[in-house]
């Protein structure tokens, strides 16, 4: 007997009902700038245009680039099949570290690898991709669907990302201008964001609960619900800040907040000159943290090194300009506080509690 695809686990029927799919999730998220290529072989952007009204005029335009997963933040959407917000993930992931450049998101490209072909569960994955494409401002501009039955188990999938932007290089951000007097202000998370899930995932399972448990802590949503909160897009957040200061540069540095933490994240921005002193009582977190530090027994210090701890993007920015940038955040309907000060220093994070 003749052997197939098929019977080597790949249904190239069902893969095309999967790409029949996908289609409007992408057309969704164009601008004019998208030039439209169907079928084509990769996806077609322009960088600028030729009408007054929507001219870039870009006067020495740098790209910036970044990639990103979602890490095992995904096993939970896998054991819940809730499969809808990851993909605001993936965007969140790369997008947040574009914007640290001062940079406008302008296209994305996803990389999804799946166990079995699953025309319903891919769409709902590359839905979430869509929406984190929307509110972030950048279009889908293409992707790939791999199905990989003997490298994944078959309810198992991974993610990808790659964002694309650019900045003028008058405009860029590389914390070069962070100088003492600076403040430090913290821009809230939605929760854990996308990073340290394997030691979630390990104390919720030493602790002998399952996704469908609603800690008091949680006001009856359960941590399902809480652990796959999707990580918040500060694209408007910062496009706000830049638009109101047209001419000065405000932003002295950004630094999105993962995996390490504010210490290591925001270390790698500072000039060797200075230090960045954190008052770690000056915002409230989301009661995730205190209840995994609880329920784990885990060290405060082991906290802020693998957590965000509340603290989703941290923008340092003169003193003068502090008070109005946190009016504007709050009209966004994001939390933010000012968290410390850029004191003299050899270019590190201290908290004052340390």
């Amino acid at each position: 007997m003749a052997a197939t695809y098929k019977d080597a686990g790949v249904d190239l029927d069902v893969y095309a009902e999967s790409m029949r799919r996908l289609p409007r999730l992408m057309h969704r998220t164009f601008s004019p700038r998208v030039i439209p290529s169907d079928g084509g072989f990769a996806g077609l952007f322009r960088l600028d245009f030729a009408g007054k009204l929507f001219a870039r005029n870009y006067q020495e335009p740098i790209l910036v680039s970044g990639t990103d997963g979602v890490g095992t933040k995904l096993k939970i959407a896998q054991q819940t099949g809730r499969h809808n917000t990851v993909g605001i993930d993936l965007v969140a992931m790369c997008v947040n570290d574009l914007l640290c450049t001062g940079g406008e998101p302008l296209f994305f490209l996803d990389y999804v690898a799946m166990g079995r072909d699953d025309p319903a569960r891919l769409e709902q994955i590359v839905q979430g991709i869509s929406d984190g494409c929307v509110e972030g401002d950048l279009a889908l501009l293409g992707g790939e669907t791999a199905i990989m039955p003997d490298m994944y188990a078959t309810e198992d999938y991974d993610l990808a990302g790659f964002a694309v932007g650019v900045v003028d290089r008058k405009k860029l951000i590389d914390g070069k201008q962070i100088a003492e007097g600076d403040v430090v202000l913290g821009l809230a998370s939605t929760g854990l964001h996308s990073n340290g899930f394997s030691l979630v995932r390990k104390v919720i399972s030493d602790a002998g609960l399952d996704w469908e448990a609603t800690p008091d802590e949680f006001g009856g949503q359960s941590l399902g619900d809480v652990c796959l909160n999707p990580t918040r897009i500060y694209t408007q957040a910062i496009r706000s800040i830049q638009s109101h200061y047209r001419v000065k540069q405000v932003l002295h540095g950004l630094a999105h907040i993962t995996g390490g933490g504010i210490q290591e994240n925001l270390d790698r921005i500072l000039p060797k000159n200075v230090d960045a002193e954190i008052d770690p009582t000056s915002w409230q977190p989301h009661p995730i943290f205190q209840w995994l530090q609880k329920t784990g027994s885990i060290e405060t210090a082991e906290m802020r090194r693998i957590f965000n701890m509340g603290i989703g993007m941290i923008a340092v920015v003169s003193d003068f300009y502090a008070g109005s940038i946190q009016s504007q955040m709050e009209e966004l309907g994001i939390s933010c506080q000012t968290i410390g000060r850029i004191v003299g220093g050899s270019g590190k994070v201290q908290y004052r509690d340390a």
